[in-house]
């Protein structure tokens, strides 16, 4: 579905989607609990750290999957964030998906 269409927040959360779907079980655990409306307090914080982080990625553990990571979870509580932010991850999952189908084939169970 286009994101153009969705809501802002529903765009976001589809983005979110896509995200927990491709990366490891605890991984995804993690980003799903970073989306509770709790976790306003430290969601910000990390999305804030992440960015730097992203931005420092020419140092060793730190990497450029960062930046838009830490995006991703400001844009969560930045409402004129949501929808570009959603629309980048979206785009960049969509590409990802066909960089491995090119490399390693179709996902069993995928078309």
């Amino acid at each position: 579905m286009p994101t153009r269409r969705l809501s802002s927040k529903a765009a976001l959360r589809l983005a979110f989607k896509r995200l927990e779907g491709e990366v490891p079980t605890q991984a995804a655990s993690m980003i799903r609990s970073m989306r509770h409306p709790r976790a306003h307090w430290v969601r910000l914080p990390v999305g804030i750290l992440l960015v730097l982080g992203g931005i420092f990625s020419f140092l060793p553990v730190l990497g450029v999957w960062m930046l838009p990571l830490g995006l991703l979870f400001i844009a969560y509580d930045v409402p004129f964030l949501r929808r570009p932010m959603a629309r980048f991850t979206i785009w960049i999952m969509n590409r990802w998906a066909a960089l491995r189908r090119r490399i390693f084939g179709p996902r069993d169970g995928a078309p």
